[in-house]
């Protein structure tokens, strides 16, 4: 058995040599290709090829473009932050208040609450702030600090929905505006130049193009921050359910 695997251990090392080997060899024949190629055409990297295709697009309209794109996503940066803090483990969280309940009274489980982050642990506090009272009362309080704490997770995420409807609309106007200023060199020069029409609308079109990637860039984290709050409004949901039951079952043994 152990010669078995001396020997399997021999031809996997000499097949990793092989293909290292191998690897080099075809490596240093792309290179060749590569330098062949570069020595024939000039390289032109992404970057200074979109910087081309923006100033060909037009500063005005590509510039408001940009500018709904870095607003868009700093709300959505900050959005996605905030919303990654607010999240809390609101199984143990429960757990926690009910072990203070159970132990040290309404006040141990309002420590509790005070020492989370978190728009549950919120709720919680809110709940259990007016366990002295009704079961009503409690259940109003928190179902009214809930559309508090929603309205917080909510906040400003509508103008990343303005913004994704605004970037392509903006790069539309702009290729409206680019159209017809390519009909008024061709009035101007009259007659039909083609390279004045294949000008004119290239640079038009750029804008629409570069509004509709905005758009879609946005999309995507409005999306993902949208998950985001209904799954955090479905935990705040749960949590609400079982701290009710859990006062019921306080001032039941009480």
């Amino acid at each position: 058995m152990k010669r078995l695997f001396s020997i399997l251990t021999v031809a996997f090392f000499m097949a990793i040599g092989s293909v290292n080997a191998a690897t080099v060899n075809l490596n240093a024949t792309a290179s060749t290709v590569m330098t062949a190629v570069q020595d024939d055409v000039p390289s032109v990297t992404f970057h200074q090829e979109l910087k081309n295709r923006f100033l060909e697009g037009g500063p005005t309209f590509m510039g408001i473009v940009l500018l709904c794109l870095i607003l868009g996503l700093a709300i959505a940066i900050e959005r996605i932050i905030f919303l990654n803090l607010s999240t809390t483990n609101s199984k143990k969280l429960t757990e926690s208040v009910q072990d203070a309940l159970a132990s040290g009274g309404v006040e141990a489980a309002k420590e509790v609450c005070r020492n989370t982050k978190g728009p549950v642990a919120s709720i919680f506090y809110q709940g259990l702030d007016r366990a002295t009272e009704d079961i009503d009362a409690a259940e109003k309080a928190v179902v009214a600090y809930g559309g508090v704490q929603m309205g917080q997770l909510e906040k400003n995420v509508s103008w990343i929905s303005l913004f994704i409807a605004l970037a392509p609309m903006l790069g539309f106007m702009g290729t409206v505006i680019g159209m017809i200023q390519a009909f008024d060199k061709i009035e101007a020069a009259g007659g039909m130049d083609a390279s004045l029409v294949a000008g004119g609308i290239k640079v038009a079109l750029l804008t629409t193009v570069f509004g509709l990637v905005v758009a879609i860039i946005l999309q995507i984290f409005y999306n993902y921050i949208i998950a985001k709050i209904d799954s955090i409004v479905n935990d705040m949901e749960d949590a609400s359910i079982s701290l009710m039951d859990i006062l019921v079952d306080h001032k039941n043994n009480n």
